[in-house]
Order: C-alpha cells, then structure tokens, then sequence
C-alpha cells in the first residue's frame, strides 16, 4: 500500500471512499496475496452497487421524504394491463416481465402500507352469537402470531363460576409482546371452539399445538392491571431446579430449569407461590416460573417433618493431602488427624518420589478410614423449625475499586487437589501481589523458626482467651499444641495491599462470608482417571501408587463438597496438572480482583 493515503472527509461517501482505497492498492513483496485479495473484494460490483443503495437510503432519511403515491401497486396494475393490449417493444417487454414478478409486487405493495399507515391487522369480523348479557364492547378479539414457541400464558378455573381465566402472563412471551392479552381475562373461545366446559390440560394442549395465527375470544378483566414493571432483583440460586420433575408446578413448560449459582433475574413477585424469572446470561427472552422462598421453604418443612427429605451429611472427611503440606502441624489439629510432619526426622522435608508416592498413598488411605470411622456415628435429628434451608441468596453486581483492600481469596479442596502447592507456586511466582495467613500456636518455637513467619507463638492462655473471644476463624489441638488461624492475621495481609490466600475448612465460610472480607471462594478438585481412562472429574499420574478404591473415594470427596458447600463457590478449578492449575488459578485470581462479580446485596448496601 502507498505511503501517501488520500485524505478523507466526513462528506466522502462510501462508494467514492470505497473506489479510492481500492485504487491505492498496489500488490508488494511481503503482502501480495492479501493486498489482491482486498483489491478483488473492493473490486465486487455487487459492493459498489450496495455502497451506492446505502448513500441514497442515508440521504433520503436525513430529509424525511415522504411518499410521492400511496397506491404504486395500483399504478403498476394499471401498466401492466396497458402493456398486455398492444405490441411491445424489447424495453416494454422488459418493463412488463420486471412488474410481473412476485417480488416487486411484494416490494410495492410494502410501499403501499408504509404510505397508507395501515399497520393494525385485519380482524374477522365480531361473532353473531354472543351472550345477550355480555356488552359488545366487552368482548375482545385477539390474533397472535405462535411459532413453536409457547405463548407465554398459564389459565385456571374459576371453582365458582367454572370461567377460564388467564392467571399469569409469561415476560416476554408472545402473549406478552401483543400487550393485548391481561391477567385476569377470561378466556371464551381458541380459534372458533368454545373452551368454557373443557378442562385447563385440554386447553393448554389447544393451544401448545395451534401453530401460527391464533384467534382468541377474551371478556377483558373488569379491572385493568397496570402493566409488569420489571424487577431489579437478583437471587442466586441454591439448588438444582428441574421443573418436569415438579409435578407441583402449574405448567411444566413454563417453567425454568436453573443449576446451582446460576444468577437469576425476578421480573415479577406478585404470585407468593411461582415467581416469574430468566437466567442472566440466557439469551432466551421469556421468563419462566420458579418456586418462590416461602412456597420452597414450606414445602421442604413439610418433607423433612414427614421424613421423604434427604439430610445431608456432614462432611467430615479429610480435605487436603497431608504428606505435602509445609503446615501439617496446624492443619492436623483443626482436623484432629495424627499425621507426619514433613520437618521431623521420620518424614524430610526433601525425599525421592517414591517416597512421596508412598507417603501420599499411606496418608490418603489413613484419612479414608478415619473418614468411615467418623460417617459411622449416628447424626442427629433435625429440626424442621430452626433450619435454614438453601434455596435463594439476593445478590448484586460488585466491581472491586483500587482504592478498596483486596478481595479475601478462600481456596477449598477436596481429597487429593493438593492446594498447598498451587498456593505456594503462586505466591513464589509473585510475592509482593500475594501472602499467606501466619497461624497462631502455643508449642515452643525451634532454633529455626521466626516468630510471625512460620507462626506467631503464644501462650495458652492467651489463646484460649482469644478463642472466647472469637478472634479465630477455625483452630484445634495436636500433641497438646493448640493451632488456629486468626482474623487478625487475613487482616494483616490484606491491609498490606496484598491478596491473602487462604486454605481452610470449609465450615470456616460462614465466619469469613462478610462485607470485610468479600471472600472469593474457588474449589480445587483433582480430575481422577481410573485404570479404563474414565474420567472421575489429576492427570493420570496422580493415579500412579493408588488403588482404583482409592480413586473413587477421592471422586466422592468432590461431590460430597460439592453437594455440602458448592452453593458458596464462585469458581471451580479442575486441576489437571500443576503447571496449568497454576496459570488456571492465576488468571482466576486476577478477575477477582477487577471483574465484576455478583455478591451479596449486603456486602454492598449498608
């Protein structure tokens, strides 16, 4: 391309910009193929002629023109019938085949309503058979165009009076679209059939199969509702929704499948039982129906209270690998496990992969059975009064600000995720951006440690008193050592202007969910293969030293956390490999800290 490029204005057309960047296409060594490409492109009649449509169009619409006929389609009946009664020359016979054709027809007779206005459709004419008691002005008679599409509207019948009565409309639906059709008309007629002695299955099946226009008899609601006024509310869904398995909800294809975290939009709450709502993300406009809070909680009350509810169990199996975590120590005195440290002499901190491999394998089968041992412990009766079930949480769209602390990133895994070493490998990669949690322990400190690296050391009492105090968001005991993680220690971080990584116990989310911490929880789970290459959900090497038992315990320490706290995650990382674990979670960390992200309303407004 020339070095000297014209000069364009803003009065430049497109087709006179288009003819002088084509003419300064010159074809060179390094691009030849592409500059004769552009040039073949830019060449196209058909572009100049949709350049030059474009131009007139533009120029039309800057002055308003207004139609010089209404009638053109007359007028090219008219020629047409002239050209058909005499001789014709080659450019009238042109002329008559060009106005013969359906598409011009089409195109004028477009014109024509255009010109004339007449937009409203054409309505069949009012039914002689009305009741004498109804008014003619009381009767309203409505077409829809339906494709496959449901229509958008759910009926029931009136027990007194046995009238169909249109109970909601559907945002968004075709119904809702005409504006034509109101909650709390009744519904006489469905193209021609009277419908007032059929039931509301049989009605909706009419309706499900009627396909393109449908013609309806409404009597309008003796009062007129004002119109839906879209909702600004937010849930984040709780609970796997499936509406074909909810034989309570009024029309199952109205309702709206949804998964665990989807966010959902309420556009409307008048109905205390089935709200009306559309999944953000979904490019699907029609809104659906969902239980509402009171109508789910009831009905979940009642099932626990007559025992068909399933409780689930706590999930007390060991969470982490202890062979290759640096704080074993505290992390076995919050679990109460009897584990190595790898900085005693019977475990090195520096050891062959045999031995790691071994040592993996002892301690995930040691925390297997420490996990069936504790199952085995009969649970305790629920209480259908005080508990809380999980159904919706209100959230609102959060965007970090520099000027704020950094979000609490909370990093919970299951059975064999090993998130020790992705944290580490993180914060070695970038220190200054990224910092741990120091815990808090009353054992005596060795020649090698510092005070407020590896541990801040304390003694008993102070902390049992910090205990009372709730000053620790988890803590335990291991060889008559006392361990916990402080507030005040994420604090110390974060207040540094670092993003402080924390591993813990998932149990600890319910201290740590507050507007102080706005905590980013990411779950780290391990995708299992066993011996057939079939995928639990680590590469195959992490298979090597581990019974295929061991594998499917490890598959079903995932789906127990998953099941028991996936409703607090905001993202979950299936850790492959180290390597592209680590760059998975580091661009995971970054978005936390500059996307926005839906959280909590209360986090926000205060």
């Amino acid at each position: 391309m020339t070095e000297d490029m014209p000069i364009l204005s803003t009065s430049t057309g497109l087709h006179e910009s288009l003819a002088l960047l084509t003419s300064q296409l010159h074809p060179d060594a390094n691009h030849k193929e592409d500059l004769v490409f552009l040039k073949d492109v830019f060449s196209e009649k058909s572009l100049g002629y949709l350049m030059k449509i474009h131009e007139r169009l533009n120029h039309y619409v800057k002055y308003s023109p207004t139609p010089v006929l209404h009638s053109a389609s007359c007028l090219a009946e008219d020629l047409v019938e002239e050209l058909q009664n005499g001789p014709l020359e080659d450019d009238e016979r042109e002329l008559l085949h060009l106005l013969s054709t359906p598409h011009l027809k089409a195109v004028l007779s477009a014109h024509d309503i255009v010109a004339q206005k007449k937009f409203d459709p054409v309505l069949p004419p009012l039914p002689e058979d009305l009741d004498d008691d109804i008014e003619e002005e009381s009767v309203k008679i409505v077409r829809l165009v339906k494709n496959k599409e449901p229509l958008g509207a759910t009926i029931r019948k009136d027990e007194a009076t046995g009238a169909v009565i249109v109970a909601r409309i559907m945002r968004g639906g075709a119904a809702d679209r005409s504006g034509l059709v109101n909650v709390g008309d009744e519904l006489r007629e469905v193209n021609g059939h009277l419908i007032t002695h059929k039931r509301p299955d049989e009605i909706s099946h009419i309706l499900s199969q009627s396909q393109g226009s449908i013609t309806l008899k409404i009597i309008p609601a003796v009062t007129d509702e004002d119109k839906l006024r879209e909702s600004k509310v937010f849930l984040r869904a709780l609970f796997d929704y499936t509406p074909y398995e909810d034989k309570a909800t009024p029309c199952q294809e109205a309702g709206l499948p949804f998964r665990k975290r989807n966010i959902l939009q309420v556009v409307c709450q008048e109905d205390a039982t089935w709200w009306q709502a559309k999944r953000v993300g979904d490019c699907n406009l029609r809104a659906g129906l969902i239980p509402s809070t009171q109508f789910q909680e009831r009905r979940l009350r009642y099932r626990m209270k007559m025992g068909s509810l399933p409780a689930a169990a706590p999930l007390k199996a060991p969470l982490y690998d202890h062979s290759e975590r640096e704080d074993c120590e505290s992390k076995a005195a919050l679990n109460g496990k009897d584990v190595v440290s790898p900085k005693s002499k019977t475990a090195p901190a520096f050891c062959g992969h045999a031995f790691l491999w071994e040592s993996y394998s002892a301690s995930l089968r040691r925390s297997f059975r420490l996990k069936k041992e504790r199952q085995s412990a009969p649970a305790e009766a629920a209480d259908p009064k005080h508990t809380e079930f999980l159904i919706y949480e209100e959230v609102t769209q959060y965007v970090p600000r520099p000027s704020e602390r950094p979000r609490l990133i909370v990093l919970i895994g299951s059975l064999g995720a090993r998130i020790n070493e992705l944290k580490q490998k993180v914060i070695a990669e970038n220190p200054r951006r990224y910092g741990l949690a120091v815990p808090h322990t009353t054992r005596t400190r060795r020649s090698y440690e510092r005070e407020g690296v590896e541990y801040h050391f304390i003694s008993k009492a102070a902390f049992e008193a910090d205990i009372q105090n709730r000053k620790f968001i988890e803590y335990g005991e291991y060889k008559d050592n006392l361990y916990g993680t402080s507030l005040e220690s994420i604090n110390r971080v974060l207040n540094q202007n670092k993003v402080c990584l924390l591993d813990v116990q998932p149990e600890a989310l319910k201290t740590l969910r507050t507007a102080e911490f706005k905590p980013y929880v990411i779950f780290v789970r391990p995708r299992i293969h066993d011996g057939q290459g079939k995928s639990f959900g680590s590469s195959s090497s992490l298979s090597v030293g581990l019974t295929e038992e061991d594998l499917v315990e490890m598959s079903q320490s995932a789906e127990r956390m998953e099941e028991c706290y996936g409703h607090w995650v905001d993202y979950v990382l299936v850790k492959e490999d180290l390597s592209s674990a680590v760059a998975e979670l580091q661009r995971a960390l970054e978005r936390a800290q500059t996307d926005p992200q839906w959280v909590p309303v209360s986090w926000v407004r205060r």
